[in-house]
Order: structure tokens, then C-alpha cells, then sequence
């Protein structure tokens, strides 16, 4: 909806959308050689389709549409209908989504509408006889229902072309073909299904209307849609964006920047959303109240809309929370993906990255420690497809769980995308979740996280499909980094993880003389890292609890005396999983009075880790961990082997300054 405002008197030019644009300029060579590029790599990416599966698309679209015209003339013969009603009786497809915005790629499905006459029920008629019709069709295959859903929908393939098929009864006897859905009217008298199938298509047509310039808004959407995949957050069913999300927030930039290009929204986009303050909500056209007295998004009416984390509100009546599935974890997830494309777009602005930068996919199976696996396995193809659409619509009640029953603390990012292992018969795949504790939280130590009694509630609320069949099976387990099978992995092949940079001790000038001989030293328990100080119980009730063990038990090359390797220091591997996460950034050295030893910090975002170089085989190999507390304190954790002494006074030498307590 256009808007006019006035200053100083004179009315200033129409603009779309609730506020000004923050800016009107238009683009530089700069930018249009930016929007080149970006073109480029779009194709070579393989986001264009064909012209072929275009035609293909058209005739499968009109075959559709075929098919629901002679069913519902079927059905109304089938009620007794007289010989005039079954002749005008009509049923009409719309499309919405990707295809309709004209975003879609080479491989994705069509959000179609069927919208038929008051007389053509959902469950008989539209599940049950048109079921039958397309069941019986050559060219439809992979069909299954999915109705124990918000919007139910029929999804299938039509000579090789994925449709998803909703349905909207309207109150009408006759369906005309030059029907328009725009109008409020339309949703007179009908159920809340209708309602919500109608939206799709209703939404996708006001936000057509309200971008300053289409062409551009395409280009910005599809890339803005292929960063969102590869960045892994993209998919409303976990809690992240969805396609009508994506499509709200790329059109709220054209309309804040309407003179962009598609190089200059793409930037804007994260540079606008890396600051926005949710949650305020993100709005094309002010909410229309409409006449019908059907909800819409008003927190200040609605309780339940003062919880959402990232709303953003559709355009069409009933207005509605897009990403209402958005959760604290998947938002923080996203917040930290926006920072940082939007460093990307400023290092792309000043020719010091490329578009290839923006589009590197996320490592997920390696950004944690911790993982909960869902496993979703059936006996034959069928069952899998209807058995998999069901517990993969109930896994983002498995994230909120997680964060309501931990108060928070534990953090939960599912990744949207599923995984199979092609050796198993049968239907199979698998979701992870990166577990980890809350940025911000003080560290407790022996915290504990656990989780038993939150997955017995997900498995129990799942196993309520009223579809079970056996073999319909679901299993949920927590492993580790290491643990993680090889099919998750490109090929089957687990990446090999840089080693760790080698750190040099070179001997002292003089060897200083130490009060305490070894036999004094005193025992004490291992220490554990900030993050692996947990306890994270899963399936089974398998512990993670990691304490740091002699180099031998885990699998770290054995430390030499400065006598084997000649005064040249050590080198740490990467099996020392106790400190895989520090990230070497500054050495701090000191003299043990303890120990004829000089003993090294390392220094990284995650803690700080203390390797003794031993002289003279005196002691075996002993590893420290600390974490910093600020820009100047830091608490020890724990120590084998440890020396009160030492602990007590120890001489830094280093910007850093740390308090010890055992």
C-alpha cells in the first residue's frame, strides 16, 4: 500500500510500505559491476531452470487443473446434483510460493491451491476421492496425504514435478474461472483451514504489489533464498525462515531502498537486519483489521503473539506471524549468520572478498561438541514419506522443550537439513542438533544438563500418529563430534581437522634453583574445560563428562624431554579433544618454583590451556585449562599433578593476569 508523508509543508513523493526509505540513491558502476558478478554466479550456481522444465511445469499445471475440474463434476453427480449444477460445477488451481514470486530453481516443488465449491468437502472428497483419482493416475507418483497438520496439504509428483496441494471450500456453489482471491469477501463463511490454505496465495500477490521494482526483488530473493540454504537456515519447520519469511524481509529492503540493485539489497539486507531490535516486527503495509472479525497479529491484544521472537507479519488479511516457529536458539543462530554476510558485503563493497565468500557452506558437523541425533526409519518408501513428514513437523517442539526444561541454558541448533545412510534397507534419515551451553551464562562447575525426560516426551508425543504402522520407528541418541557417523559427511569421508600449530619453549639462560623436590608434589583431580564441564544425558542415559587424562589415554603424541628433542619444544595434536576449541592467539610463560620445567599458556577464545615442558623425564605430561573471566582474570579449573605452591605464586609474564583457585 503506498504512503505519503508531508514535511515542511509540501507532500513528499508515494513510497511503499509504514515508513520512508531510508535512502533513494541510486547505484554506481561499482554496483552494477557487483550485480554482474552476482548474476553470474547465480547461474553457475544452477538457480535458473530451464526452458524445457519451464513447458514442463506449464502442462503439468494444466493437467492439474484438468483433473480437479472432472472431480469435482464427479462428486456432484455423485450428491444427485441436477444435470445443470454438475455441468456448471467448477473447481479452479492457484499457485503461490517460489513459483508464483518467480523465484523457484530447477528441482523445487509448486505450492498449488485447489479451491472448490461449498459442496466438495476436505476429508471425503478432496482426501479421500481426488486421492483416488490421482492414485490412479500414470503420471502421479510418491503420493501421500498429510492432514494432521495446521494447513493440510497433498503432496505428490506429477510426471516428475513435486506439487504440494492445498484446498480452500469456499462458500460458493459455483467456482467462476475468473475468480479473485484478493478480495476479503472471499473468506466469508468459511472454515479456518480455508482460511490459511487461502493465505499462501493471498500474501504471495500483495507482496507482488508492494516492491518498487520486481525484477530486482527476484534476483535478491533467490540469492538471499541459496544463502539461507547453504547457511543452514533456512526452513520454517525448525524454526528458521521459511520462503514466505525470506520473501517478507527481501521486500521490506526494496522498499527501504528503492532505487537499489540487486547487489546493493543483498548488502542492505544484512546490514539493516544485523541491527534490528526484535522484536519489532517487520510489516510491508499497516495491519489491516478487516471486517470479518478473524484474528490477526496484535500483541497487544493477543498474549500468545508477545511471545514471538522474529515477527514478521504478512501483508494480506488475516495478517499473521510468519516465523512464529522462531525460537532463541534458531534466532541467535540467524543473528550470528546476518553479522556475518554482513561483514562479507562490506569486504565485497571494498574489493577485498567475493560473492563465493557468502555462499560457503556451514560446517555444522563441526561446530560442536555435542549432538542429539533423530533417526526416522520405516520398512518400505511409502510409509517412510508419511511417517518422516510427521516427526520432522514435531522436531521443532523438541527445540523449545530443550530450552524450556534447561531454563535456557543449553542452546539447541538444529540443522534443517536431513541426512541418509543409503547402506540401510528400507526408508531412513537422520536430523542433528548442535547442542552447547547459552552464551553469557556464568560457568557453575559440574553443572549438569539433563535431557532423558525431555526426549521421552518428544518420542512419546510422536508415537500418537494415528497412521502407525510397524516398522514406523524413531530414535533419538546424543553423541559427540566424534561419534557422528560417516554418512553425514561428503562421500562418507570424515575431514581430516588441521593440526594444532606447533608451540616452541626454548630453554632459559640459566636453570633457577626450586625449594620443592617432586616427592612433595600433591595429587589432584583433572580439570575440565568451560564447555565440557557438562553433563549431558541423553539416550540411554550416555554421560558426556571429559576430564583431562595423561597423553596416552587420549591418543596425543607423547611429550619429550628437552634432552630427546633438543631443547625444541613439543607439539600438540589434534586427538587432545580436551582443548580442540582453543584457538591459539598469545603465549604466556612462567617458572614453575616447583618443577624444573617452564611451562607455556595458550591463550584462545574458549579457555586457556597450560602445557609443562618436562626436563629430565622428572614428571609425566600434565595439562592445565582455565577460563578467562575478563580482559584481566581468569579462575583455574583444575590440574594433574598440581603444585599448591605454584599456584599460589606464580610469575607471569604477559598482559594477562590471573587468579588461581583449585
Amino acid at each position: 500500500m503506498a504512503a505519503s508523508g508531508q514535511v515542511n509543508g509540501n507532500v513528499s513523493p508515494q513510497y511503499l510500505g509504514v515508513t520512508q526509505p531510508i535512502s533513494t540513491a541510486g547505484p554506481t558502476e561499482a554496483d552494477h559491476a557487483r550485480t554482474l558478478k552476482l548474476e553470474k554466479f547465480l547461474v553457475s550456481a544452477g538457480l535458473y531452470e530451464s526452458q524445457d522444465e519451464a513447458v514442463l511445469r506449464e502442462e503439468v499445471l494444466g493437467r492439474l487443473d484438468q483433473t480437479i475440474k472432472l472431480w469435482v463434476k464427479q462428486i456432484s453427480q455423485n450428491k444427485g446434483f441436477s444435470d445443470q449444477l454438475i455441468q456448471e460445477a467448477n473447481a479452479k488451481i492457484f499457485t503461490f510460493g517460489s513459483y508464483r514470486l518467480g523465484v523457484h530453481g530447477p528441482s523445487t516443488d509448486i505450492d498449488t491451491l485447489c479451491v472448490g465449491p461449498r459442496h466438495a468437502s476436505r476429508e471425503e472428497d478432496f482426501f479421500a476421492e481426488l486421492y483416488t483419482m490421482l492414485a490412479d493416475m500414470e503420471e502421479v507418483t510418491e503420493l501421500h496425504p498429510v492432514t494432521d497438520v495446521h494447513v493440510p496439504v497433498m503432496k505428490f509428483k506429477f510426471n516428475g514435478i513435486s506439487i504440494d496441494l492445498l484446498y480452500a471450500r469456499l462458500s460458493l456453489w459455483v467456482i467462476p474461472e475468473d475468480l479473485d482471491i484478493s478480495q476479503e469477501s472471499i473468506l466469508r463463511n468459511i472454515d479456518e483451514q480455508s482460511v490459511h490454505s487461502l493465505s499462501g496465495c493471498r500474501v504471495t500477490d500483495q507482496i507482488l504489489r508492494l516492491v518498487p521494482n520486481i525484477q530486482h526483488f527476484h534476483t535478491t530473493l533467490r540469492c538471499l533464498k541459496f544463502w539461507a540454504k547453504r547457511r543452514g537456515v533456512y526452513s520454517s519447520v525448525m524454526g528458521f525462515l521459511g520462503g514466505v519469511s525470506c520473501a517478507l524481509l527481501a521486500a521490506r529492503i526494496c522498499q527501504l531502498y528503492p532505487n537499489a540493485i540487486p547487489s546493493m539489497l543483498v548488502s542492505r539486507f544484512f546490514l539493516v537486519y544485523t541491527q534490528w531490535r526484535w522484536p519489532n516486527p517487520v510489516m510491508l503495509c499497516a495491519i489491516d483489521e478487516g471486517t470479518l472479525g478473524l484474528p490477526v497479529w496484535d500483541p497487544r491484544k493477543n498474549p500468545c503473539d508477545r511471545l514471538h521472537h522474529m515477527p514478521i507479519i504478512t501483508p494480506a488479511y488475516p495478517c499473521m506471524n510468519s516465523s512464529y516457529s522462531v525460537s532463541l536458539s534458531t534466532l541467535r543462530v540467524m543473528m550470528e549468520e546476518f553479522r556475518r554476510a554482513n561483514e562479507i558485503c562490506e569486504n565485497l563493497e571494498m574489493n577485498k572478498a567475493d560473492w563465493n565468500a557468502l555462499f560457503e557452506p556451514y560446517p555444522f558437523f563441526e561446530a560442536y561438541k555435542n549432538y542429539l541425533q533423530v533417526e526416522i526409519t520405516a520398512l518400505d518408501d511409502d510409509d517412510f514419506r508419511q511417517w518422516k513428514g510427521w516427526v520432522e513437523s514435531r522436531l521443532r517442539h523438541l527445540t523449545l522443550k530443550i530450552e524450556k526444561h534447561t531454563s535456557g541454558l543449553l542452546q539447541c541448533h538444529p540443522y534443517p537439513c536431513e541426512v541418509v545412510d543409503s547402506s540401510r534397507k528400507g526408508g531412513h534419515c537422520a536430523f542433528f542438533m548442535g547442542l552447547r551451553r547459552s552464551q553469557g551464562v556464568p560457568q557453575r562447575e559440574g553443572q549438569q544438563f539433563d535431557i532423558r525426560a525431555t526426549v521421552d516426551e518428544f518420542r512419546h508425543s510422536v508415537n500418537m500418529y494415528m497412521l502407525w504402522k510397524p516398522g514406523m520407528e524413531v530414535y533419538v541418541s546424543h553423541v559427540r563430534r566424534k561419534q557422528l557417523p560417516a554418512y553425514v559427511f561428503p562421500g562418507g569421508l570424515r575431514p581430516v581437522r588441521a593440526p594444532r600449530p606447533s608451540i616452541v619453549v626454548s630453554k632459559s639462560a640459566s636453570r633457577p634453583a626450586f625449594g620443592n623436590s617432586v616427592s612433595q608434589l600433591p595429587k589432584s583431580d583433572s580439570g575440565t574445560t568451560d564447555e565440557d564441564v557438562d553433563d549431558i544425558s541423553g539416550e540411554g542415559g550416555e554421560r558426556l563428562k571429559r576430564k583431562f587424562q595423561p597423553a596416552e589415554e587420549v591418543g596425543l603424541t607423547k611429550w619429550q624431554s628437552s634432552s630427546e628433542r633438543g631443547l625444541e619444544g613439543y607439539s600438540a595434536e589434534e586427538e587432545l579433544e580436551a582443548v580442540d576449541d582453543i584457538q591459539t592467539s598469545r603465549l604466556l610463560s612462567f617458572c614453575s618454583p616447583s618443577w624444573n620445567s617452564q611451562v607455556v599458556y595458550v591463550e584462545g577464545n574458549q579457555g586457556i590451556a597450560c602445557v609443562p615442558c618436562i626436563w629430565d623425564y622428572l614428571l609425566p605430561p600434565l595439562l592445565w585449562c582455565a577460563k578467562p573471566t575478563g580482559a584481566f582474570g581468569g579462575t583455574l579449573l583444575g590440574a594433574v599433578g598440581a603444585s599448591e605452591s605454584w599456584m599460589k605464586t606464580p610469575q607471569i609474564h604477559g598482559p594477562h593476569i590471573f587468579s588461581f583457585t583449585t
